[in-house]
């Protein structure tokens, strides 16, 4: 049996889990950094091909309608032909539309191309989502890893605020040296690197996908069988039906900052403001990722960290649309990136615990869909208030949408799930816990 050793957080991992760890967090920093360059000057890169506010965040509504139409089929693919599969899938996908979406920009190409793209640039990162969490998931449950996942999805979260300071940064600085097409480019080489790594470290652990010569049969039956785990079952049915608001939100509110810190700041060719704005959120995510257990160690039950957290993050987006002065609003931005990073762990946790092995990639991917159908609607409708009322308010009404989620959070709380309560003892134990 692999001897144990502390893994630094005062908690136990043997040398099989250490190793899916790395892999993990490996994966984590090169797929973020990848994705990173473009995050703090994506918006600026639209405007600047000569869409306007409403046209630019209809484009990303395309993408995030590519991720809810690709979702469920490719969460199959990583149950059915595994997530190693899914992974490499992706990485080509999306190393192919980036590049395309340079080749819009050069040539100034109509919305409707913007639009196709778009979708298959959601298609790309669908093979992602669900797929890389499951895995790893099930590897440290082979592995015979016992401890809270709040840590391990904590220390992700921090690799991933790194990669994104890492690469939104230098995207924005680079877009500023050059061109706003150049970190497109420098993704597509990023993702290309990223292919060869998983192609030598990742490899299916703890589970075995279930190939079938009628592929058809196949998705119906886990999209049955991941309905059935999903959104039949009530907790984590509320979970997901939160998602649309949150997440919609979320995405709409780190694109349209980019803009607005450039108006407050009075420049609008200054993209590094814009990378360093990204950078903020990107701190903020290392600082949450690492409170997250402590934060989940307060309380017995993972809901109280979710709707405490749902609350705080809508106020402070209402915050941010009164306030005028650059500063301020940099400053709330790090408190609304820094309440956000902090609970969602803390979720994942809590969602993964109510899932079953078989069917863990595509309920994650349905989640996954739950929370880009709302950014279908929401983005275009806060970009076109962007348009006609202005940044501010499109930030307030921002916060009041989020604030939607927070009833079916609630909901979910009151079914009383056993994973509500698992792993109370991460920070303090349950009984010295002050918080419900």
């Amino acid at each position: 049996m692999a001897p144990l050793r502390s893994d630094g957080g005062g908690e136990t991992m043997n040398a099989a889990a250490r190793k899916i760890q790395r892999i993990y967090l490996t994966l984590t920093l090169g797929n973020t950094l990848a994705a990173s360059f473009i995050w703090g000057i994506n918006t600026l890169f639209l405007l600047d091909a000569g869409l306007s506010n409403l046209e630019a965040f209809a484009a990303n509504a395309f993408f995030t309608a590519g991720m809810v139409l690709f979702e469920v089929p490719t969460g199959v693919v990583a149950d059915s032909w595994g997530r190693r599969a899914s992974f490499l899938l992706g990485t080509v996908t999306l190393s192919v539309t980036t590049y395309l979406y340079y080749l819009l920009w050069q040539f100034s190409a109509p919305f409707w191309m913007w639009a196709v793209v778009s979708v298959l640039l959601g298609l790309g990162f669908t093979f992602f989502s669900g797929a890389v969490e499951a895995w790893l998931v099930d590897a440290l449950q082979f592995s015979g890893y016992e401890g809270g996942m709040e840590k391990v999805f904590g220390r992700g979260q921090m690799v991933w605020g790194i990669a994104m300071l890492t690469g939104s940064v230098a995207g924005g600085v680079i877009a500023q040296a050059t061109n706003l097409g150049v970190p497109f480019l420098l993704r597509v080489g990023v993702l290309l690197a990223m292919f060869a790594v998983a192609f030598w470290l990742l490899h299916d652990v703890g589970f075995t996908p279930e190939r079938s010569t009628h592929p058809l049969r196949a998705t119906r039956a886990l999209l049955s069988a991941s309905i059935e785990n999903g959104l039949k079952n009530p907790p984590v049915r509320y979970v997901m039906l939160a998602a649309p608001f949150s997440a919609g939100v979320e995405i709409y509110v780190f694109y349209a900052l980019q803009p607005y810190l450039l108006e407050l700041f009075g420049d609008p060719r200054a993209y590094s403001i814009a990378g360093v704005a990204a950078a903020v959120v990107a701190g903020s995510q290392v600082v949450g990722g690492w409170l997250a257990p402590w934060v989940r160690g307060l309380v017995r039950r993972r809901t109280t960290v979710l709707i405490l957290g749902g609350a705080a993050s809508a106020l402070t987006l209402v915050v941010i649309g009164l306030t005028h002065v650059f500063w301020l609003a940099l400053v709330l931005l790090v408190l609304w990136a820094l309440v956000s990073s902090a609970y969602r762990p803390v979720r994942q946790a809590y969602l993964n615990d109510m899932i079953e092995s078989k069917q863990r990639a595509t309920v994650l991917s349905f989640d996954s869909l739950m929370g880009s159908s709302g950014g279908v609607v929401v983005q275009p409708l806060l970009g076109r208030s962007a348009d006609v009322y202005g940044y501010p308010a499109s930030l307030a009404i921002s916060g009041v949408i989020d604030l939607i989620a927070l009833p079916f959070l609630l909901a979910s709380r009151r079914q009383q799930h056993q994973a509500d309560r698992a792993n109370a003892s991460t920070g303090t134990s349950s009984a010295e816990s002050p918080l419900p």
